[in-house]
């Protein structure tokens, strides 16, 4: 066999492997081969974690899994019942935890003022930080064109500037320590267009550019960005989605046994190995919505293709497994 053989044997291989592995993920290759072969969620023990968004969804559950790898933790979010309910679970699941390994600190996220002094008090509690977890955010069901620009201002003002804020903010404090890991709840939709979600796709566009700016512009230091990118995920995140008009809930119950979405815990695990692992970017969905992923990132043409002939009502099912309810 000569050698531009074997180069071809090795590409079609290369692609193969590539095709068939991730019907049997629920996650991207890189990340499964950590998940198995890479540092373990306990690893993290010890450290101080920032966790904002973290009374319901995968910010909760990332809160239980790093809470029984035995971080100490900071939960972040508006609603302090909600924060403290959270906290009582995080003890009762990992009893050597004391009280003040995990404090509640409620606070909404936008108003920017007071991020100043709620990180002063992280930093009182406990002498240090070592993880700022971004989760706090909101999803969207509207139709494009009749988005309301408030509302665009409003999502934007939550799920990225108020990110990049705080951010900026604990990312000055890393390079005085010399070291920190930022981490960003981002989604598949900031890798490509998803039908009914102009302005959430538009946010999480947004979080890839800014924080794939700031790993190049400090690639020399150590401080570590992981942009998780989840696909649907059971949690009531549609309760509280956006739609096109501002103050508006969609308000969409959770469909039972959905066959599409990942489960919520399993979701925070492999957040918690990515996080373990400071691995740059990672995807997190069930198979067939990984398999899209890899087309629309690495083949684009091909990726365009498909979804065009997959359509609108195709790519919403896989989804929410329900049609799209149009506000009035």
């Amino acid at each position: 066999m000569d050698l531009l053989a074997i180069i071809g044997l090795i590409v079609i291989i290369y692609y193969l492997i590539y095709f068939i592995i991730p019907w049997f993920l629920d996650s991207d290759i890189k990340l499964a081969y950590h998940e198995k072969f890479g540092k373990p969620i306990s690893s993290l023990r010890g450290q101080v974690v920032w966790i904002t968004g973290a009374s319901s969804g995968i910010g909760e559950y990332l809160a239980y899994v790093l809470g029984d790898a035995g971080c100490k933790l900071i939960l972040t979010a508006r609603r302090k019942e909600e924060l403290e309910r959270v906290k009582a679970t995080c003890l009762e699941r990992n009893p050597n935890l004391k009280n003040s390994d995990v404090e509640v600190l409620p606070m909404d996220i936008c108003d920017i003022d007071k991020h100043e002094t709620a990180f002063k008090h992280i930093i009182s509690h406990f002498g240090k930080l070592d993880i700022l977890v971004n989760n706090a955010g909101r999803s969207q069901r509207a139709k494009w064109e009749n988005i309301e620009l408030s509302v665009d201002k409003e999502m934007f003002d939550l799920n990225v500037f108020s990110q990049v804020a705080l951010s900026r903010l604990v990312a000055k404090y890393f390079f005085e320590v010399g070291a920190g890991h930022i981490v960003v709840t981002s989604s598949v939709a900031g890798l490509g267009g998803i039908p009914y979600s102009a302005t959430y796709c538009g946010t999480k566009h947004a979080l890839h550019g800014y924080f794939n700016s700031f790993v190049t512009e400090n690639a020399q230091k150590n401080i570590a960005v992981t942009l998780v990118c989840p696909g649907p995920v059971h949690s009531n995140i549609l309760s509280e989605a956006c739609t096109e008009k501002s103050g508006q809930k969609y308000d969409l119950k959770m469909v039972e046994n959905p066959k599409h979405k990942l489960r919520t815990e399993r979701c925070a695990v492999l957040m918690g190995i990515a996080i373990a692992n400071k691995l740059q970017e990672v995807w997190i969905s069930k198979s067939i919505i990984i398999q899209l992923i890899y087309l629309i990132v690495y083949y684009p043409n091909l990726g365009r293709w498909v979804t065009k002939q997959l359509g609108k009502a195709s790519l919403q099912h896989l989804r929410d497994e329900q049609p799209i309810t149009e506000k009035e």
